[in-house]
Protein backbone atom coordinates (compact mmCIF):
# COMPACT_ATOMS: atom_id res chain seq x y z
CA UNK A 1 0.00 0.00 0.00
CA UNK A 2 2.55 2.23 0.66
CA UNK A 3 3.71 2.48 -2.75
CA UNK A 4 0.29 3.87 -3.88
CA UNK A 5 0.73 7.22 -1.90
CA UNK A 6 4.15 9.74 -0.79
CA UNK A 7 4.55 8.48 2.76
CA UNK A 8 4.57 11.57 4.67
CA UNK A 9 4.92 10.29 8.08
CA UNK A 10 6.41 7.32 9.62
CA UNK A 11 6.02 6.06 13.76
CA UNK A 12 7.80 3.58 15.00
CA UNK A 13 6.53 2.10 18.70
CA UNK A 14 9.50 1.67 20.30
CA UNK A 15 7.49 0.73 24.21
CA UNK A 16 4.12 -0.14 24.24
CA UNK A 17 4.18 -0.78 28.19
CA UNK A 18 3.05 1.81 31.36
CA UNK A 19 5.56 1.93 34.06
CA UNK A 20 7.44 -1.68 34.87
CA UNK A 21 7.27 -2.86 31.37
CA UNK A 22 5.65 -6.32 30.60
CA UNK A 23 6.16 -8.59 32.81
CA UNK A 24 7.21 -6.28 35.21
CA UNK A 25 10.09 -7.22 37.26
CA UNK A 26 8.78 -8.18 40.93
CA UNK A 27 5.06 -8.81 39.96
CA UNK A 28 3.92 -12.07 39.90
CA UNK A 29 -0.01 -11.11 39.05
CA UNK A 30 -2.03 -12.97 36.40
CA UNK A 31 -0.59 -11.50 33.31
CA UNK A 32 3.04 -11.51 34.40
CA UNK A 33 3.32 -14.99 35.52
CA UNK A 34 1.10 -16.37 33.14
CA UNK A 35 3.87 -14.75 30.27
CA UNK A 36 6.35 -16.19 32.49
CA UNK A 37 4.77 -19.31 32.68
CA UNK A 38 3.32 -19.78 29.21
CA UNK A 39 -0.28 -20.34 30.47
CA UNK A 40 -0.97 -17.27 28.63
CA UNK A 41 -0.68 -16.26 25.12
CA UNK A 42 1.13 -12.92 25.15
CA UNK A 43 3.96 -10.54 24.31
CA UNK A 44 6.49 -8.99 26.44
CA UNK A 45 6.24 -5.15 26.24
CA UNK A 46 8.81 -2.12 27.06
CA UNK A 47 8.20 0.84 28.87
CA UNK A 48 6.57 3.14 26.36
CA UNK A 49 8.16 5.73 24.13
CA UNK A 50 7.89 6.19 19.97
CA UNK A 51 9.72 7.38 17.16
CA UNK A 52 8.76 9.49 14.53
CA UNK A 53 10.19 10.87 10.68
CA UNK A 54 8.44 12.31 8.06
CA UNK A 55 9.96 10.20 5.42
CA UNK A 56 11.89 7.06 5.37
CA UNK A 57 15.08 8.80 6.54
CA UNK A 58 17.67 7.93 9.15
CA UNK A 59 16.61 10.70 11.39
CA UNK A 60 13.82 10.49 13.90
CA UNK A 61 12.27 12.38 16.63
CA UNK A 62 11.92 10.39 19.89
CA UNK A 63 8.80 10.95 22.01
CA UNK A 64 9.20 10.12 25.65
CA UNK A 65 13.14 8.01 26.67
CA UNK A 66 12.12 5.02 28.59
CA UNK A 67 14.26 3.01 30.69
CA UNK A 68 14.55 0.44 28.27
CA UNK A 69 15.55 2.91 25.94
CA UNK A 70 18.59 0.87 24.84
CA UNK A 71 17.10 -2.35 24.08
CA UNK A 72 14.82 -0.72 22.13
CA UNK A 73 17.20 1.18 20.29
CA UNK A 74 18.88 -2.41 19.57
CA UNK A 75 15.41 -3.58 18.27
CA UNK A 76 15.43 -0.72 15.87
CA UNK A 77 18.11 -0.66 13.44
CA UNK A 78 16.85 2.29 11.26
CA UNK A 79 18.28 4.48 14.57
CA UNK A 80 22.01 3.39 13.79
CA UNK A 81 22.22 5.03 10.13
CA UNK A 82 26.58 4.62 11.24
CA UNK A 83 27.54 7.37 9.21
CA UNK A 84 30.63 8.13 11.30
CA UNK A 85 32.58 6.41 13.97
CA UNK A 86 29.76 7.54 16.40
CA UNK A 87 26.28 7.77 15.03
CA UNK A 88 22.52 8.14 15.96
CA UNK A 89 19.23 8.82 13.91
CA UNK A 90 17.71 10.24 16.86
CA UNK A 91 17.85 14.08 16.31
CA UNK A 92 15.30 15.59 19.38
CA UNK A 93 13.41 14.21 21.89
CA UNK A 94 9.79 15.44 23.28
CA UNK A 95 9.23 14.78 26.65
CA UNK A 96 5.47 14.45 26.87
CA UNK A 97 5.52 14.33 30.95
CA UNK A 98 8.63 13.86 33.74
CA UNK A 99 7.57 10.35 34.86
CA UNK A 100 10.22 7.93 35.11
CA UNK A 101 9.32 5.54 32.83
CA UNK A 102 9.28 8.45 30.38
CA UNK A 103 12.74 10.44 31.39
CA UNK A 104 15.25 8.03 32.62
CA UNK A 105 16.56 6.54 29.62
CA UNK A 106 18.02 10.53 29.08
CA UNK A 107 20.64 9.16 31.05
CA UNK A 108 21.66 6.26 29.01
CA UNK A 109 22.14 8.77 26.31
CA UNK A 110 24.67 10.38 27.86
CA UNK A 111 27.61 9.23 25.17
CA UNK A 112 26.16 11.80 22.39
CA UNK A 113 27.94 13.46 20.38
CA UNK A 114 26.15 16.61 21.09
CA UNK A 115 24.03 17.96 23.56
CA UNK A 116 20.52 16.25 23.68
CA UNK A 117 18.04 19.08 22.20
CA UNK A 118 14.89 18.14 24.52
CA UNK A 119 11.75 20.22 23.96
CA UNK A 120 9.31 20.29 27.05
CA UNK A 121 7.37 22.29 29.37
CA UNK A 122 8.46 24.55 32.26
CA UNK A 123 6.72 22.03 34.73
CA UNK A 124 8.46 18.97 33.19
CA UNK A 125 12.14 21.36 33.88
CA UNK A 126 11.31 22.16 36.55
CA UNK A 127 10.70 18.50 38.09
CA UNK A 128 13.82 17.43 35.67
CA UNK A 129 16.29 20.32 37.50
CA UNK A 130 15.48 20.02 41.18
CA UNK A 131 13.60 16.86 42.63
CA UNK A 132 14.64 14.51 40.09
CA UNK A 133 18.07 16.36 38.66
CA UNK A 134 18.41 14.32 35.54
CA UNK A 135 19.25 17.12 32.85
CA UNK A 136 21.81 18.53 35.69
CA UNK A 137 23.19 15.49 36.07
CA UNK A 138 23.34 15.13 31.76
CA UNK A 139 25.41 18.62 31.96
CA UNK A 140 28.41 16.77 33.00
CA UNK A 141 28.30 14.49 30.23
CA UNK A 142 27.04 15.67 27.14
CA UNK A 143 24.54 18.07 28.14
CA UNK A 144 20.78 19.62 27.46
CA UNK A 145 19.60 22.08 24.70
CA UNK A 146 16.30 22.56 26.50
CA UNK A 147 13.62 23.86 24.16
CA UNK A 148 10.74 24.85 26.19
CA UNK A 149 6.75 24.24 25.48
CA UNK A 150 5.08 26.70 26.80
CA UNK A 151 1.74 27.35 25.70
CA UNK A 152 -0.33 31.02 24.16
CA UNK A 153 -3.49 32.67 24.44
CA UNK A 154 -5.03 29.92 22.97
CA UNK A 155 -3.44 27.19 25.27
CA UNK A 156 -1.37 25.21 22.77
CA UNK A 157 2.28 25.60 21.95
CA UNK A 158 3.63 24.80 18.10
CA UNK A 159 6.84 24.02 17.34
CA UNK A 160 9.00 22.88 14.25
CA UNK A 161 11.73 20.44 15.11
CA UNK A 162 14.81 21.63 13.06
CA UNK A 163 15.64 18.70 9.96
CA UNK A 164 12.20 17.91 10.16
CA UNK A 165 10.70 21.44 9.14
CA UNK A 166 8.04 19.51 7.44
CA UNK A 167 6.21 18.21 10.90
CA UNK A 168 4.30 20.47 12.61
CA UNK A 169 4.02 19.41 16.48
CA UNK A 170 1.54 20.92 18.49
CA UNK A 171 1.34 20.61 22.24
CA UNK A 172 -1.78 20.52 24.58
CA UNK A 173 -1.75 20.43 27.99
CA UNK A 174 -3.49 17.68 29.68
CA UNK A 175 -5.05 16.27 33.10
CA UNK A 176 -3.21 13.26 34.02
CA UNK A 177 -1.11 13.23 37.50
CA UNK A 178 2.70 14.70 37.65
CA UNK A 179 5.03 11.92 39.27
CA UNK A 180 4.63 10.91 42.84
CA UNK A 181 7.89 13.12 43.81
CA UNK A 182 6.58 16.09 41.81
CA UNK A 183 5.91 19.23 44.26
CA UNK A 184 3.19 19.76 41.54
CA UNK A 185 1.57 16.22 42.24
CA UNK A 186 -1.44 17.55 44.60
CA UNK A 187 -1.19 21.57 43.15
CA UNK A 188 -0.97 21.00 39.34
CA UNK A 189 -0.63 24.28 37.71
CA UNK A 190 -0.56 23.10 33.71
CA UNK A 191 2.32 21.36 31.71
CA UNK A 192 2.43 18.72 33.70
CA UNK A 193 1.67 16.49 31.12
CA UNK A 194 0.74 17.43 27.49
CA UNK A 195 -0.70 15.47 24.13
CA UNK A 196 0.93 16.25 21.13
CA UNK A 197 -0.45 16.34 17.24
CA UNK A 198 1.92 15.85 14.73
CA UNK A 199 0.84 16.95 11.36
CA UNK A 200 2.66 16.75 7.64
CA UNK A 201 1.77 20.12 6.30
CA UNK A 202 1.79 19.07 2.82
CA UNK A 203 -0.53 16.18 3.20
CA UNK A 204 -2.37 17.31 5.94
CA UNK A 205 -2.27 13.89 7.71
CA UNK A 206 -2.45 14.14 11.80
CA UNK A 207 -1.07 11.99 14.51
CA UNK A 208 -2.73 12.27 18.16
CA UNK A 209 -0.37 11.10 20.71
CA UNK A 210 -1.07 10.74 24.55
CA UNK A 211 -0.02 8.12 26.65
CA UNK A 212 -1.42 9.82 29.60
CA UNK A 213 -4.91 11.04 30.08
CA UNK A 214 -6.95 10.73 32.28
CA UNK A 215 -9.99 13.21 31.31
CA UNK A 216 -11.16 14.04 28.28
CA UNK A 217 -11.41 17.87 28.74
CA UNK A 218 -13.27 20.34 26.21
CA UNK A 219 -9.92 20.84 23.79
CA UNK A 220 -8.93 17.62 23.44
CA UNK A 221 -12.33 16.22 21.79
CA UNK A 222 -11.72 18.23 18.70
CA UNK A 223 -8.21 16.75 18.66
CA UNK A 224 -9.33 13.48 18.66
CA UNK A 225 -12.26 14.00 16.00
CA UNK A 226 -9.46 15.63 13.61
CA UNK A 227 -7.10 12.96 13.82
CA UNK A 228 -5.89 10.88 11.35
CA UNK A 229 -4.06 8.42 14.22
CA UNK A 230 -4.90 8.27 17.86
CA UNK A 231 -2.35 7.24 20.02
CA UNK A 232 -4.02 6.96 23.80
CA UNK A 233 -3.80 5.92 27.00
CA UNK A 234 -4.39 2.48 27.16
CA UNK A 235 -3.02 1.56 30.85
CA UNK A 236 -5.89 0.15 32.91
CA UNK A 237 -9.08 -1.73 31.64
CA UNK A 238 -11.30 -0.95 34.42
CA UNK A 239 -11.48 1.68 37.22
CA UNK A 240 -10.28 -0.78 40.14
CA UNK A 241 -8.35 -2.99 38.43
CA UNK A 242 -4.87 -2.66 41.04
CA UNK A 243 -7.18 -3.02 44.02
CA UNK A 244 -9.19 -6.05 42.72
CA UNK A 245 -6.18 -7.93 41.77
CA UNK A 246 -4.87 -6.82 45.68
CA UNK A 247 -2.07 -5.01 43.69
CA UNK A 248 -2.84 -1.36 45.28
CA UNK A 249 -5.75 0.58 46.84
CA UNK A 250 -5.22 2.92 43.89
CA UNK A 251 -8.51 3.65 41.22
CA UNK A 252 -7.27 4.09 37.79
CA UNK A 253 -8.49 7.76 37.92
CA UNK A 254 -6.58 8.83 41.07
CA UNK A 255 -3.21 8.03 39.08
CA UNK A 256 -4.41 10.48 35.90
CA UNK A 257 -5.19 7.49 33.64
CA UNK A 258 -8.86 6.77 31.85
CA UNK A 259 -9.56 3.63 32.40
CA UNK A 260 -10.92 1.35 28.87
CA UNK A 261 -14.45 0.53 29.94
CA UNK A 262 -17.05 1.70 32.03
CA UNK A 263 -19.31 5.37 31.56
CA UNK A 264 -17.11 7.91 29.94
CA UNK A 265 -14.29 5.03 28.94
CA UNK A 266 -11.77 5.42 26.45
CA UNK A 267 -13.57 3.05 24.48
CA UNK A 268 -16.80 5.27 24.46
CA UNK A 269 -14.38 7.86 24.03
CA UNK A 270 -13.20 6.86 20.93
CA UNK A 271 -16.36 4.50 19.36
CA UNK A 272 -17.32 7.98 17.13
CA UNK A 273 -14.35 8.34 16.10
CA UNK A 274 -13.19 7.30 12.20
CA UNK A 275 -9.45 7.46 12.65
CA UNK A 276 -7.46 4.79 13.24
CA UNK A 277 -7.07 3.89 17.04
CA UNK A 278 -4.39 2.33 19.36
CA UNK A 279 -4.00 1.98 22.78
CA UNK A 280 -0.88 2.52 24.54
CA UNK A 281 1.15 2.49 27.50
CA UNK A 282 -0.74 -0.37 28.61
CA UNK A 283 -0.28 -1.50 32.37
CA UNK A 284 0.41 -5.51 33.17
CA UNK A 285 -2.09 -5.64 35.19
CA UNK A 286 -4.82 -5.02 31.87
CA UNK A 287 -6.63 -8.15 30.90
CA UNK A 288 -5.94 -7.11 27.28
CA UNK A 289 -2.54 -8.30 27.10
CA UNK A 290 -3.79 -11.38 27.09
CA UNK A 291 -4.39 -12.10 23.54
CA UNK A 292 -7.16 -14.76 24.58
CA UNK A 293 -8.69 -12.80 26.78
CA UNK A 294 -12.83 -11.70 26.75
CA UNK A 295 -11.68 -8.02 27.29
CA UNK A 296 -9.56 -7.97 24.55
CA UNK A 297 -11.94 -9.47 21.75
CA UNK A 298 -13.75 -6.45 22.95
CA UNK A 299 -11.24 -3.81 22.38
CA UNK A 300 -10.63 -4.89 18.97
CA UNK A 301 -14.37 -5.68 18.41
CA UNK A 302 -14.83 -2.00 18.77
CA UNK A 303 -11.98 -1.24 16.15
CA UNK A 304 -9.13 -0.36 18.75
CA UNK A 305 -5.62 -1.84 17.64
CA UNK A 306 -3.20 -2.82 21.02
CA UNK A 307 -0.11 -1.47 20.35
CA UNK A 308 3.26 -3.72 21.21
CA UNK A 309 6.76 -3.46 20.64
CA UNK A 310 7.91 -2.73 17.32
CA UNK A 311 4.55 -1.77 15.48
CA UNK A 312 5.42 0.67 12.88
CA UNK A 313 2.30 3.32 11.53
CA UNK A 314 2.57 4.86 7.95
CA UNK A 315 0.57 7.78 7.30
Amino acid sequence: MRDLYILTMKIRVLGSAAGGGFPQWNCNCKNCSGLRNQTIQAKARTQSSIAVTSTDSCNWVLVNASPDILTQLKQFPEAQPARAIRDTGIRSIVLIDSQIDHTTGLLMLRESKEKLRIYCTDAVYEDLTTVNPILNVLSHYCGVDWQPIRFDSSGKSEFVVPGFENLRFTAYPLKSKAPPYSRRRANPSGGETIGVMIEDAGASKRAFYAPGLGEIENHVKPLLGSADLVMVDGTFFTENEMESQNIAPKAARSLGHLPQSGVGGMLEVLKPLHARKILIHINNTNPILDEQSPERAEVLRRGVEIAEDGMEIFL
